[in-house]
């Protein structure tokens, strides 16, 4: 390698490290907003979940940094096969934890509803299981990325299943709940709009693990993986 190449290479590589560093930057702040959007519905306390909405703009930043810095690299760099590869993943990655932002904070809109209304027996310590799960899974989704793990990348992307039986199970335990007084009706579909977030935040970190895969190995991950989602066919269910 000339000493130029080697220049450039290295500019390349400091580059790189400056924005996977905002990468997982914006990851602590995603899976912090999972955890404090659960806690406040569990607490059912406003001002906790008045801090998950405000504290998404920081990621939202964050991820408008991440594109920025991408696209600079792509420009001066002209980063080519493997190289590249890392830069797009970087822009897909930071893409799916805004939108588990997004998530968190759809949450958190709804717990302010929700304060106003009688609580649901059980529902929230499940939701929480649920978001603690899917919080879980992205921290290793984020240490896959940084430590190029494609075996846990795959655990990740194959406990989405669970999650989805998580979703599955609450979905039928709202609709029992709803037939049984039409007064837990309101509620329970506020908290079918927070499971089905949840839910869907599990898929965005399965997109950040299969990443993952694709950048360690070049090959992308089974896309007929089975959903667990029994729900996910009725359009009027979901909340994009």
């Amino acid at each position: 390698m000339t000493e130029k190449h080697h220049h450039i290479a290295s500019a390349f590589d400091r580059d790189l490290e400056e924005v996977q560093a905002e990468i997982m930057k914006m990851g602590g702040l995603v899976e912090n907003a999972i955890l404090a959007a659960a806690d406040s519905l569990e607490a059912r306390d406003e001002e906790m979940a008045e801090k998950v909405r405000e504290n998404d703009r920081a990621i939202d930043e964050l991820e408008e940094l991440i594109n920025d810095e991408a696209a600079r690299i792509i420009a001066l760099r002209a980063p080519t096969a493997i190289d590249l590869r890392l830069v797009l993943s970087v822009l897909k990655i930071s893409a799916n934890l805004e939108r588990i932002g997004d998530y968190a904070k759809n949450m958190a809109k709804r717990t302010g509803i929700l304060v106003q209304m009688a609580p649901i027996e059980g529902a929230t310590v499940s939701l929480k299981r649920m978001a603690r799960d899917v919080q879980l899974m992205l921290k290793d989704a984020l240490d896959a990325y940084i430590q190029r793990d494609a075996a846990l990348a795959m655990d990740v992307i194959h406990r989405d299943r669970d999650v989805d039986q998580l979703y599955n199970a609450l979905f039928r335990e709202f609709l029992t709940f709803m037939m049984e007084d039409p007064r837990n009706i309101t509620p329970c579909m506020h908290l079918h709009f927070i499971a089905k977030n949840t839910e869907r935040m599990g898929d965005h970190v399965t997109a950040v693990a299969e990443q993952v895969v694709y950048l360690v190995t070049g090959e992308v991950p089974d896309e007929d993986r089975k959903k667990r989602d029994v729900t996910s066919t009725d359009a009027s269910l979901s909340e994009d």
